[in-house]
């Protein structure tokens, strides 16, 4: 019996109360994705509703961009899901996204530092979560 979990007869470990951290990293994709993938649908279909800098320098325009987080949304949204599941690729694929995300918003610090930081924090948390407590939500 190991100090974080006990062990049932048939040899299954009990879930700990850290599970509320995966339960954590699994609402944090699931509100980043789908927030992605609604502001992506809100460049599809309106793309002057979004707001861009005119000094940036875009390679495509914003209905393909739009295209693009909506797909990517939808699949971290769906990643979620599968972490509230204990599915082990969706853990894989959460720690990918959150690591991601904190690179990317290591790049918007001299921007919005405020909420790049603290992407990053909440980032870092959902990764801490998996890697450490992930293998706690699979099914009993």
């Amino acid at each position: 019996m190991s100090a974080q979990s006990t062990e049932y007869g048939s040899g299954v470990q009990e879930p700990t109360g850290w599970t509320g951290w995966i339960g954590f990293a699994a609402i944090m994709l699931m509100l980043g994705g789908g927030l992605n993938a609604f502001y992506g649908l809100v460049a599809v279909l309106r793309d002057d509703l979004v707001v861009w800098n005119g000094d940036a320098a875009l390679v495509f325009d914003l209905t393909t961009w739009g295209w693009g987080l909506m797909i990517v949304g939808a699949l971290v949204f769906i990643c979620g899901l599968g972490l509230l599941t204990g599915n082990m690729v969706a853990r894989v694929f959460g720690v990918i996204f959150a690591a991601i995300s904190m690179f990317v918003n290591f790049f918007f610090i001299p921007v919005y530092p405020f909420w790049a930081i603290t992407i990053i924090a909440i980032d870092a948390l959902v990764i801490w979560a998996i890697a450490v407590h992930g293998r706690e939500m699979k099914p009993v």
